[in-house]
């Protein structure tokens, strides 16, 4: 069954070295391997178990004289890349890539939300999102995204008005402002806050399931990475870890216990 449009149905990592980058994040977070076989494009799935979650590719050389670096970015479901694309452009945003066919797979569009937040639309051959048959806080799964927002108001008004997220509740952070949790028409969980003065722009930060985040946490500092904040507890329980990849691309853990 197709996935409600707005929710999260690919995560995608850009990176320096494809290789290099797989198998950090196999180590790390547990994921297994697999070559897409494309016969023109050099692409490695992350798969939890026998579901396909992401998948790494070399950013490409265009992207780089762009100023583009390593990093994450989300894939985000729609009935039509075409008209949500041009809905989003309306509201603010910055169409990056146009709408492009990938044979075999579906069409996608790249854009950057009104303050520069990368994120992809895309509807597969058939619209169906993988993660519908894994549980929220399974192993491998992403268990929550995070955007760290330029402006917090701007950046829900955006979201809420091209995807239909809702608020769910918010948080007092003291001098780092509110962070307001939300759920997609599907109600995958999720939060925004105004980013860190260290963030140089705003940015999707994904919180990749664990069971332990200790081991964890030694997992990737053993590959190359480096633990930026935590391991801490969050209400509702649950303990988080937030890290760096030797390619200095942001990522988080999240595991039930430490």
């Amino acid at each position: 069954m197709a996935a409600s449009a707005g929710n999260f149905v690919w995560y995608e990592y850009m990176a320096a070295d494809a290789k290099a980058a797989a198998d950090f994040y196999a180590k790390a977070v547990g994921w297994s391997l697999k070559d897409s076989d494309m016969a023109d494009f050099a692409y490695t799935m992350f798969s939890a178990g026998a579901t396909p979650v992401g998948g790494v590719a070399a950013l490409p050389e265009e992207a780089r004289r762009m100023g583009a670096r390593p990093g994450w970015i989300g894939y985000l479901g729609v009935p039509d890349v075409d008209a949500y694309a041009a809905k989003a452009a309306a509201a603010g945003a910055r169409v990056i890539r146009p709408a492009a066919d990938l044979p075999g797979v579906g069409r996608f569009a790249v854009l950057g939300d009104p303050d520069g937040a990368g994120f992809v639309l895309f509807k597969g051959k058939p619209a169906d999102d993988p993660r519908e048959r894994l549980a929220v806080d399974a192993p491998g799964n992403v268990g929550w995204r995070e955007l760290r927002a330029g402006a917090l108001d701007r950046a829900f008004a955006f979201y809420s008005g091209l995807f239909g997220w809702t608020k769910t509740r918010a948080m007092d952070m003291g001098p780092m402002g509110a962070y307001q949790v939300f759920a997609t028409a599907d109600g995958q969980p999720g939060g925004m806050m105004a980013k860190t003065g260290d963030a140089a722009a705003p940015f999707w930060l994904f919180y990749f399931n664990v069971e332990a985040v200790d081991a964890a946490v030694q997992r990737v500092a053993a590959a190359g990475g480096r633990v930026v904040t935590g391991p801490h507890e969050v209400p509702g329980g649950g303990w988080v870890a937030r890290a760096v990849d030797p390619e200095d691309a942001p990522f988080a853990l999240l595991a039930p216990r430490r």
